[in-house]
């Protein structure tokens, strides 16, 4: 792949330099010091994926990102010395249309490839999913599940509201999230996908930002009324056969990690009673065939619309599918289920 660097600091572009050099599939297709830069030099020559800085002069990593995303769009992943002092212009760059993000690595007296085998990962992930199959493919991503058993779901058992998403994605979630009231009539759970290191750093802006509780789903809690649990690991969430959530590292060639699929999945085998699922924008196809398989058990499926998704690849995906019930403009989702909670009421 053609990667750009865009990092005002010497030493740490040579760095990423260097890292990116050691695999023999990349190479560097450019550097910039600063966000204006890197905007110019990608609407001149568009790379494959772009490592982008957060704190730099003229112009920040987060609104680059923005410029990028409208003007010549390209996988974007965020490179940041620090997470906890960052984590509000790491989500302001995610909900502009960064694929992921990852600390910047160190060299220190390790091999380049040791030293960023994060990074390596991450790049390897955007070759994964912009390597989209063809079209025809789609037909056999979802397998067919046998009948669950004609069980009643347990009377304490809330409703269950499944939101899925990946690049645009934590603006989206804030859209939605906090669109709902802190009584919330339902569960809610959530796939994001994002590294590991940033995960509870965005439960705690969309919880600054939504008056419903939002937290890190534990392993063993059950889903709970007015409480959005988000997926806080590299590993998969996933609802087990006793009704509690847990993480599982299965399938470890999913290149999304965690996989919106493996969740709806293990929802449509194991949850019964009222439940709603939404597919937000993100690069790629991951939840698509979770959710057509939620659509056939019955469930209350939402993808979002083209014209409000920044990157429109999951929700198309599930519209080539016929997987969801409605598809909606993003401000509309949010009262969309809420009305649709209370009609199950």
């Amino acid at each position: 792949m053609r990667v750009a660097i865009v990092n005002d600091q010497q030493v740490a572009a040579e760095a990423l330099r260097r890292i990116v050099l050691s695999d023999n599939r990349h190479q560097v297709a450019w550097t910039a010091a600063d966000g204006r830069e890197a905007v110019l030099r990608c609407q001149r020559d568009l790379p494959d994926v772009v490592l982008m800085d957060l704190v730099m002069p003229v112009m920040n990593g987060a609104e680059a990102t923005r410029e990028i995303m409208r003007s010549a769009p390209c996988p974007v992943l965020v490179v940041t010395a620090t997470v906890v002092g960052n984590y509000a212009l790491v989500c302001e760059a995610l909900g502009h249309g960064a694929f992921d993000a990852v600390c910047t690595p160190v060299l220190g007296d390790r091999p380049p490839r040791e030293a960023g085998a994060q990074l390596l990962a991450k790049l390897q992930t955007v070759r994964d999913v912009t390597a989209a199959p063809p079209r025809s493919a789609l037909a056999l991503e979802s397998p067919a599940l046998g009948r669950p058993a004609a069980v009643p779901p347990p009377r304490d058992r809330p409703p269950l509201v499944a939101l899925g998403a990946s690049t645009g994605g934590p603006q989206a979630l804030e859209c939605i999230l906090a669109g709902w009231p802190a009584d919330f009539p339902a569960a809610v759970v959530v796939v994001q996908h994002i590294a590991r290191d940033f995960a509870p750093s965005l439960t705690q802006w969309l919880q600054q930002r939504a008056p419903l509780s939002v937290r890190v789903a534990r392993e063993g809690e059950r889903p709970t009324r007015g409480v959005a649990l988000v997926a806080a690991t590299d590993d998969h969430l996933v609802l087990r056969g006793d009704g509690t959530l847990g993480y599982t590292a299965q399938p470890r060639d999913n290149p999304f990690r965690p996989s919106v699929d493996v969740l709806f999945r293990s929802l449509a085998e194991h949850w019964t009673g009222p439940s709603v699922a939404a597919l937000l924008t993100g690069i790629g196809r991951d939840g698509a065939a979770g959710l057509r398989l939620l659509r056939e058990r019955g469930w209350h499926t939402i993808a979002q619309d083209r014209g409000t998704s920044v990157v429109y690849g999951m929700p198309q995906a599930a519209a080539e599918l016929g997987a969801a019930v409605r598809t909606l403009p993003l401000p509309e989702i949010a009262p969309h289920i809420l009305a649709h909670l209370g009609r199950l009421a």
